[in-house]
Formats: structure tokens, C-alpha cells, sequence
């Protein structure tokens, strides 16, 4: 009898050994996961703080757009100077107009007339002061 006690003795140490090595495994696994719970809390926290402060920050600048959109002018930017009007803009010109007359009576910045007027007056020295000549010129001084 004594020869099977000895084997069975071993095999019930082996298995207490076992279980409690499961015990011991079982516990390492549930604070593993208590603390892993305590860092997605945390993170959840702080995640959630700071969509908060985002959101915020989203209406202020949603005010912020209101408030310019009431500021500015509910009209489109008008376009600039097109052929048609750079015509009667230097028509007008001709006419002995000045710029502000020109901008109030075209609807255009009184800048933008000046602009025009100043380049239109580049063109034409730029014209005179360089010396004619080509074909063109030719043929119309032997006509």
C-alpha cells in the first residue's frame, strides 16, 4: 500500500499545485483588468474634457462668424473694370471728367480710375517717346 501511496500523493500535490497556480493566474487577470478599466475611465475623461473645451471653442467661433457676417455688406464684391467699362472710363477721361466723377458715374472705386487713368497715361508717353517704325509705318508714310 504503500507504493500507491507515495504516486497518489504526488499526483494530488501536483494537482492542488496546479489549482492553485490557476487561482494565482485568475487573480493576476482580474487586477490586469480592473486596472486597465481604471485607465479607460481616465482616458474617457479626459477625452471627453477636452471635446467639450473643442466644442466650445466651436461655438465661439461660430459667433464669431455670425458677428462678421452681420459686419460686412450682404452685396457680392463687384467685378473691377471690364472692356466695356475701361472704354467709357477713358471716354470720360477724354471729356475732361475727373476720377471721382468717373468712379460715381461708372459705380467703381475712385482707386481703380486712378489706376486705369495712370497706366493709360504710361501707355500713351510710352507711345510717343519710342520711335516709330516698322512696316506698318512705312507704308502709311509713302501713302
Amino acid at each position: 500500500m504503500d507504493a500507491l501511496v507515495l504516486p497518489l500523493a504526488l499526483m494530488c500535490s501536483l494537482g492542488l499545485a496546479g489549482i492553485a497556480l490557476s487561482v494565482v493566474a485568475l487573480f493576476q487577470a482580474g487586477s490586469s483588468v480592473q486596472r486597465l478599466d481604471r485607465r479607460t475611465k481616465a482616458r474617457d475623461a479626459h477625452l471627453e474634457a477636452e471635446l467639450e473645451a473643442a466644442q466650445e471653442t466651436m461655438k465661439g467661433l461660430a459667433k464669431q462668424v455670425d458677428q462678421i457676417r452681420e459686419q460686412s455688406p450682404a452685396a457680392p464684391p463687384r467685378c473691377s473694370f471690364n472692356v466695356t467699362t475701361r472704354s467709357q472710363a477713358l471716354r470720360m477721361h477724354r471729356r475732361g471728367d475727373t476720377a471721382e466723377q468717373i468712379a460715381a458715374a461708372l459705380q467703381v472705386p475712385v482707386q481703380e480710375v486712378e489706376l486705369l487713368l495712370r497706366v493709360h497715361r504710361i501707355v500713351l508717353n510710352h507711345l510717343i517717346v519710342t520711335p516709330k517704325s516698322g512696316p506698318a509705318l512705312e507704308r502709311a508714310t509713302s501713302a
